[in-house]
């Protein structure tokens, strides 16, 4: 992290102060190096350096981020290992004036590594979760997400899971699609997403990362309620256009997009031209401990790079309330607040 001048540092209070949520940010993805380390000695013959582990998340490229996302998953093994991380993910984000966080969880790759039986590590999700709002005041919800080139028996098994463990635990807000796009489309999912919002699930999905805006398109036809990354619509006058008017959220994640190439430089991503189109975008971190920037610092790239003020900062933090799926009451609360927040 870059040292700060006075003024940075007044604009960084002023950021944490500002009450936030976080939409697309991966439990898995914000597991550290230091934690990596510790889930290693647990379960590896021969444990992971401190050095080893900052290794992994080395990468150049979206297959190299995928690879390092497969190092963590595979050592994720006991509810322990998930309460641990869980706890700990939603303990930074309340330092960073998170107050509530929608999590993708990656279900599909659970049942990959071949653990049959997500529910005891659930458990431990949960008691990590409570343990947090208990101590720090954040809630989450959870969206379980499928990997989109396992295919669609595998999705069904991922999105069938969540309606049935919904009924009795309403921290299961909804489901999505990520992994590789260049491998798989979002069409094929379509009665599976039409059965999971019959079951009273959210639907999301994470498109326009790696592929063009045809991926844009595609969830948007099989009903996602908010799109995650949609970086390539900026090369779509029409669904530019299609976003603007229908007010769907834009899960934006800048410093993911560029750690993992999908956009070159920094100064080339879209981010500012989405909020001048009128696209109702919110900022996030995708896997912060991968990609070395967390909800805070994605304001504060938003302020110093894209010359965002702390007026359209504030509009960025609520959108973030806006396009969550809490209840109505808690939206207008957290409204307020924002608006209170100098």
């Amino acid at each position: 992290m870059r040292g700060h001048a006075p003024d940075s540092d007044q604009q960084r209070a002023f950021i944490r102060r500002l009450p936030k949520a976080e939409l697309h940010l991966h439990l898995e993805g914000a597991v550290t190096p230091e934690t990596l380390v510790e889930l290693s000695r647990r379960h590896d013959g021969t444990p992971l350096s401190l050095e080893g582990a900052r290794a992994i998340y080395d990468y150049t490229d979206f297959t190299g981020f995928l690879m390092a996302f497969k190092a963590v998953t595979e050592r994720l093994r006991t509810a322990e290992d998930y309460e641990l991380i869980t706890y700990r993910m939603l303990g930074r984000l309340a330092a960073q004036g998170v107050v509530h966080a929608e999590i993708y969880v990656s279900v599909g790759v659970v049942y990959y590594w071949g653990r049959s039986e997500f529910e005891p590590l659930f458990a431990g999700m949960e008691r990590g979760r409570m343990r947090a709002e208990a101590d720090f005041g954040i809630t989450a919800y959870w969206i379980f997400d499928a990997v989109r080139h396992f295919g669609t028996d595998a999705a069904a098994k991922v999105f069938r899971k969540a309606a049935e463990m919904r009924r009795d635990h309403t921290s299961i807000i909804g489901i999505g699609i990520g992994g590789d796009e260049r491998h798989t489309g979002a069409a094929p999912f379509r009665e599976l997403y039409a059965e999971a919002r019959d079951a009273g699930l959210h639907l999301t999905a994470h498109a326009g990362e790696s592929v063009g805006p045809e991926g844009i398109w595609g969830a948007l036809n099989i009903g996602a309620e908010r799109i995650g990354h949609a970086l390539t619509a900026i090369h779509d006058s029409e669904l530019m256009a299609i976003l603007a008017e229908r007010q769907i959220p834009i899960e934006v994640c800048v410093s993911s997009n560029v750690r993992t190439g999908c956009c070159m430089h920094l100064a080339d991503h879209p981010v500012r031209r989405f909020f001048e189109s009128g696209l109702m975008i919110t900022l996030n971190s995708d896997d912060p401990a991968m990609f070395l920037s967390d909800l805070e610092d994605e304001y504060w790239l938003a302020n110093n790079e894209f010359g965002f003020s702390e007026e359209h900062l504030r509009e960025l933090a609520a959108n973030s309330i806006e396009a969550s799926f809490l209840p109505a009451e808690r939206k207008i609360d957290l409204l307020r607040q924002i608006e209170e927040t100098f």
